[in-house]
């Protein structure tokens, strides 16, 4: 076990994992699963109540240790935070964690994205990607990018038992992008793959409008694999 800042890094089944966005469709499907798989969840939204509730449902699907508390709560009584996060709030939501995040693995899955008639397209970001936005807002935090190209609909589906699903995970301090490896390797069938530094972020966000561009054509809800490894 390795301690950095105010965090000691150890098995991700012994840390509590918090959910900013956990009332939104992904963040709502990754927390089932984390559930499922036994690990403790805290719910995070701007309102308490809303992310109270939130919970309950979660625990009634998934059981397991699932608790709501506002965003500054769940921050606080979190070891390792998923940030998802709508775009258009990103950055104001982070600046008012900055405190609270200290110290802690933040997982930034937020994608920047539009949509018009033509279908998804990637934003441009001022900073490179969501995810160097975040790193910039939080830079006593240990920001890495993870889990962008997931189905919340399939992850919300517990009788999909095996989800076909590699995450790839970036990040700049391999200590963290390891524990959220291990996060993500805790669903049934999901790897976490090692993407690169976060540098590379853009890419990864901006590949979403292509998958959703395929889900649509074929209705599916297509992921990655990436073979060889």
């Amino acid at each position: 076990m390795a301690t950095r800042g105010a965090v000691k890094v150890t098995s991700v089944r012994e840390m509590t994992v918090g959910v900013l966005g956990g009332t939104g469709a992904q963040g709502r499907g990754l927390a089932i699963r984390w559930a499922k798989a036994g690990l403790k969840v805290v719910i995070g939204s701007r309102n308490a109540e809303r992310a109270q509730q939130a919970a309950d449902e979660i625990k009634e699907i998934a059981g397991g240790d699932v608790t709501g508390a506002d965003n500054a709560g769940c921050a606080s009584a979190s070891d390792l935070v998923l940030a998802a996060l709508p775009w258009e709030g990103h950055a104001e939501t982070l600046k008012s964690l900055q405190a609270e995040l200290a110290g802690k693995i933040v997982i930034d899955c937020v994608n920047p994205l539009g949509f018009d008639k033509k279908g998804p397209y990637a934003l441009p970001v001022d900073e490179g990607s969501a995810a160097q936005q975040a790193e910039q807002i939080l830079p006593d935090s240990r920001v890495t990018a993870a889990f962008h190209h997931v189905s919340a609909v399939t992850l919300a589906d517990l009788t999909v038992g095996h989800v076909d699903l590699d995450v790839l995970v970036l990040g700049d301090d391999r200590e963290a992008t390891d524990v959220v490896r291990e996060l993500a390797d805790v669903i049934p069938g999901v790897r976490g793959i090692y993407g690169g530094r976060l540098r590379n972020a853009h890419q990864v966000e901006a590949f979403t409008a292509n998958l959703i561009a395929i889900n649509r054509r074929y209705k599916a809800h297509a992921g990655l694999r990436i073979t060889d490894v």
